[in-house]
């Protein structure tokens, strides 16, 4: 149960979530990265049943890192991430979410890997196809969705940063790394993938083109939630789908990567990286919105209208409630989608 902001409370199915006619549900796809896309899928699974996450391949830190260093690989963690979410709130759901997140503590070589991070590159190795292991480990987890790669090869994500040389403020310089982006006392002026031009994984173009709603963010702006924008097929996919596409915000910039920045200047430079690309919604929690005409006219150069609602966890300036997350997406999806057979 959810409170809303009127006093009454919404009540949400756990596995049930908006209906079609006929019984079908609505389609959504996420995209995204890290604890951002986890936020979002565990809120999402809540209300559909037909959940599919595209996630960011350009992880180099920790365990991730190492096993592509290693092994060539992509990086499984935020991968894994997005399978813990999708995992149910019974003991089967919760037992396997702890498995999978479980890191090794030792003095060798297994310290700080992640079991979920292993047992994804296992099955990679045993079946050389990267969406039929993670759609077993789903299976495996009882995963309320669908899990997915943006792309099937490693990619490398590099920043233009400008203010990292104090003699010459204005100069940009090139940071290499998802992990050294993240955390670059720089100001990020635009971030891009190598290769250029990477293949999408066909299954994600398909779940975007086909879904009735398509959920970009929460999440690390330049290395978790641009990224997914310089796939050139899955821009693609995301430009010229009938999906309703719904922009969710973070809570608070974020330090390193998005330091100092107001949410319309979150908006500014995803259209940089994309500027034909529209949405219908803009989700952002009310406290974290301190200039509503700013962010109104900023959602309004992307063609989409302002959703608030307090989504954060009640003591956080930074983590998203599921619940409450879970509501908001709710009422944007019946009160902003299409008139169709499913409403």
């Amino acid at each position: 149960m959810a409170p809303s902001t009127n006093g009454r409370t919404i009540r949400l199915r756990r596995r049930g979530g908006i209906r079609r006619r006929g019984g079908a549900q609505p389609k959504v796809v996420a995209l995204g990265g890290g604890m951002g896309l986890s936020a979002s899928l565990a809120a999402l699974r809540r209300i559909t049943g037909d959940l599919t996450a595209v996630v960011t391949v350009a992880d180099d830190g920790g365990s991730s890192g190492r096993l592509r260093d290693e092994l060539g690989v992509l990086p499984p963690g935020d991968l894994r991430k997005a399978l813990a979410a999708l995992c149910g709130d019974d003991d089967w759901g919760q037992t396997w979410s702890r498995v999978i997140q479980h890191r090794f503590a030792s003095q060798g070589d297994l310290h700080d890997h992640a079991v979920g991070n292993l047992l994804i590159v296992a099955l990679w190795e045993q079946l050389g196809d990267h969406v039929q292991a993670l759609d077993l480990v789903g299976r495996l987890l009882g995963a309320h969705g669908r899990v997915l790669p943006m792309s099937a090869v490693p990619l490398e994500l590099t920043a233009d940063v400008r203010g990292l040389d104090p003699e010459r403020p204005e100069a940009l310089q090139v940071v290499r790394g998802q992990a050294n982006v993240a955390l670059t006392p720089g100001e990020v002026m635009g971030v891009h993938l190598v290769p250029h031009d990477p293949p999408a994984v066909p299954q994600a173009v398909t779940a975007v083109l086909e879904a009735d709603w398509v959920v970009l963010g929460p999440g690390s702006w330049f290395s978790s939630v641009i990224p997914h924008l310089l796939v050139p097929e899955l821009l693609e996919a995301l430009t010229v789908t009938k999906a309703r596409r719904v922009l969710s915000l973070n809570l608070a910039p974020q330090p390193g990567e998005t330091e100092g920045f107001s949410p319309q200047r979150h908006l500014e430079v995803l259209a940089r990286h994309a500027p034909k690309l529209a949405f219908d919604v803009v989700l952002a929690d009310e406290a974290a919105v301190p200039g509503r005409s700013q962010l109104l006219a900023a959602a309004e150069q992307l063609g989409a209208s302002v959703e608030l609602a307090a989504v954060a966890a009640p003591g956080s300036a930074d983590r998203h409630d599921p619940e409450l997350l879970a509501a908001a997406y709710d009422r944007i999806f019946r009160m902003h989608g299409r008139i169709g057979p499913w409403r």
